[in-house]
């Protein structure tokens, strides 16, 4: 439906946008995930035809659209700060795409009530924006991007301007509507949370480059780079170097693929939940002890704050199994690792 083919793009010296390339099937929703100043906003507003790339492509249902206006490229855009016009009601605002488009009023009428409906916004249509919530005028941006029936929309930051609660509720009713309407959607956003539950493939942008296209559970379960390993969830990281086949990695240890070559510096990132807790008896001999400096308790999971040899490490459990094991803060447990994502000289290995 959509693609990015090598865009780049530079503000002055700065290149923003460096050789980027993703494909958006039909009905696909897909994250461009990655931190503030990444590039990822440009690339959306280049898509939209926001912006000129300074060289690439922009191809949309197998035309070339790279030198087409916005209005020409058939897409609808939802702003983060919704972008309504004030002195307009939410009928007003909704129509406002259909009536520039001249289409007759009974046609425009009809379009805006089941609008209104669609997003859940009945028996607010005389409302201005002031006299709604936050959430709800997010609603409305998104209706008016729907109004015209484009096939494909975009979003940048559609939530960033909401708290946590209206943003958790707003998500689960975003790809609810994406699903049933058939929409193919493209969406900005520095929240991995997110972009994790929301998309079926995530694009990570990472100083104007891909660093990684996949499904939520390749990006967090196969790390393809460094930068996605510890950007993507919470990680330990190690470092260490390569031993008689194992990756020595401080007090502990784990098997090194045979491609890691003797000798070879290594960054191991471990994730919260790959540290193993045993608790400790003192006849065992050759395993790695840790303090357990702090515990915090959230909902059905544990967190441990761990010291093993003067190095922090952070560990999770569900909370019936550390109550099973009998762990209080300052007693020493028995620890190691059940795997980990290791790196080498730039290589995932």
């Amino acid at each position: 439906m959509i693609e990015a083919s090598h865009l780049t793009k530079s503000f002055g010296a700065h290149k923003v946008v460096d050789d980027v390339s993703f494909r958006v099937e039909k009905g696909e929703l897909v994250a461009l995930l990655g931190p503030s100043g990444g590039g990822k906003s440009t690339v959306l507003r280049m898509l939209a035809g926001l912006e000129v790339p300074d060289s690439g492509r922009v191809v949309i249902r197998d035309q070339d659209a790279t030198g087409s206006k916005a209005q020409e490229r058939g897409l609808g855009f939802v702003f983060q700060h919704y972008a309504l016009f004030r002195h307009m009601t939410v009928r007003e605002n909704i129509a406002f795409g259909l009536e520039v488009r001249k289409k007759p009023k009974k046609e425009v009428d009809a379009r805006v009530e089941e609008l209104i409906g669609l997003v859940q916004l009945t028996g607010l249509g005389d409302r201005h924006p002031h006299q709604l919530s936050g959430g709800q005028r997010q609603r409305v941006a998104l209706a008016r991007a729907l109004a015209p029936e484009p096939s494909i929309v975009l979003l940048d930051e559609p939530f960033g301007a909401l708290d946590a609660k209206v943003r958790i509720e707003l998500r689960g009713w975003l790809r609810r509507l994406q699903k049933e309407q058939g929409l193919t959607a493209i969406f900005v956003t520095h929240d991995q949370e997110e972009a994790m539950e929301l998309a079926d493939r995530v694009v990570i942008i990472h100083r104007g480059k891909v660093e990684q296209i996949g499904s939520p559970e390749d990006v967090y379960d196969r790390p393809a780079t460094a930068f996605v390993a510890s950007f993507i969830g919470s990680a330990n990281v190690l470092t260490g170097t390569v031993a008689h086949g194992r990756a020595a990695l401080g007090p502990m240890a784990m098997g090194a693929p045979t491609t890691a070559a003797e000798g070879t510096d290594v960054k191991a990132f471990v994730r919260h939940h790959q540290i193993t807790i045993a608790a400790s008896d003192a006849s065992q001999t050759g395993v790695t002890r840790a303090q357990v400096k702090r515990i915090t308790r959230v909902g059905w999971l544990a967190k441990l704050e761990l010291d093993v040899d003067g190095e922090t490490l952070f560990a999770e459990m569900p909370k019936d199994q550390l109550e099973e094991l009998g762990i209080h803060e300052g007693e020493l447990v028995v620890v190691s690792l059940k795997d980990a994502t290791i790196f080498a000289e730039d290589f995932a290995i």
